[in-house]
């Protein structure tokens, strides 16, 4: 199955691209409060970001753009990548980089939405994904979806404090809204 546009309430969801390439999205990624708890920590020009993308692009991945329905603006991005088809399970990501949408919801909304495609249209049976302990809030709405602790171990220093990193996974069986 290819990468398809998908919508939800409040949002939408569109393949991304080169299109959504902006010094905003340069701007999130290089912002310490919002990718404090990234792999990737900064160090991104419109070059770099934009060859990113374009890998992603040209392999297909299921990347997306979120965008508010409201006013049209990109607030981050939503992906499953790796899938193992083999396996049926697919590994999740996401940022909201535009802090004007931050607690309002739009991670939970996202989340849930993508979700639901991964089960029911992509038909994988489980998702997982990893995240710095110390990132409290997405780790509240993990476990609320029902998402389960799998590993535990040292990640490093974070915002200048020694962290944990969580391996966690959400069986289709247990998946809840």
């Amino acid at each position: 199955m290819k990468n398809i546009d998908i919508e939800s309430h409040r949002l939408s969801f569109r393949r991304l691209s080169n299109n959504y390439v902006s010094e905003d999205y340069v701007s999130w990624l290089n912002d310490v409060e919002v990718n404090m708890f990234l792999e990737t920590r900064g160090n991104y020009n419109l070059k770099k970001l934009s060859l990113y993308v374009e890998r992603l692009y040209k392999n297909e991945a299921f990347f997306w753009a979120i965008i508010r329905k409201d006013n049209g603006k990109h607030i981050g991005n939503i992906k499953i990548d790796p899938i193992d088809f083999k396996t049926s399970t697919g590994e999740y990501g996401i940022l909201i980089g535009d802090k004007g949408s931050w607690g309002q919801g739009f991670a939970k909304e996202s989340t849930i939405r993508i979700l639901d495609f991964c089960f029911n249209d992509l038909k994988l049976s489980k998702i997982t994904l990893g995240l710095i302990e110390e990132n409290i809030k997405a780790f509240k709405l993990y476990k609320k979806i029902g998402f389960q602790i799998d590993e535990i171990k040292s990640a490093g220093i974070y915002n200048n404090k020694f962290c944990n990193s969580l391996r966690m996974s959400l069986n289709v069986k247990s998946y809840r809204k």
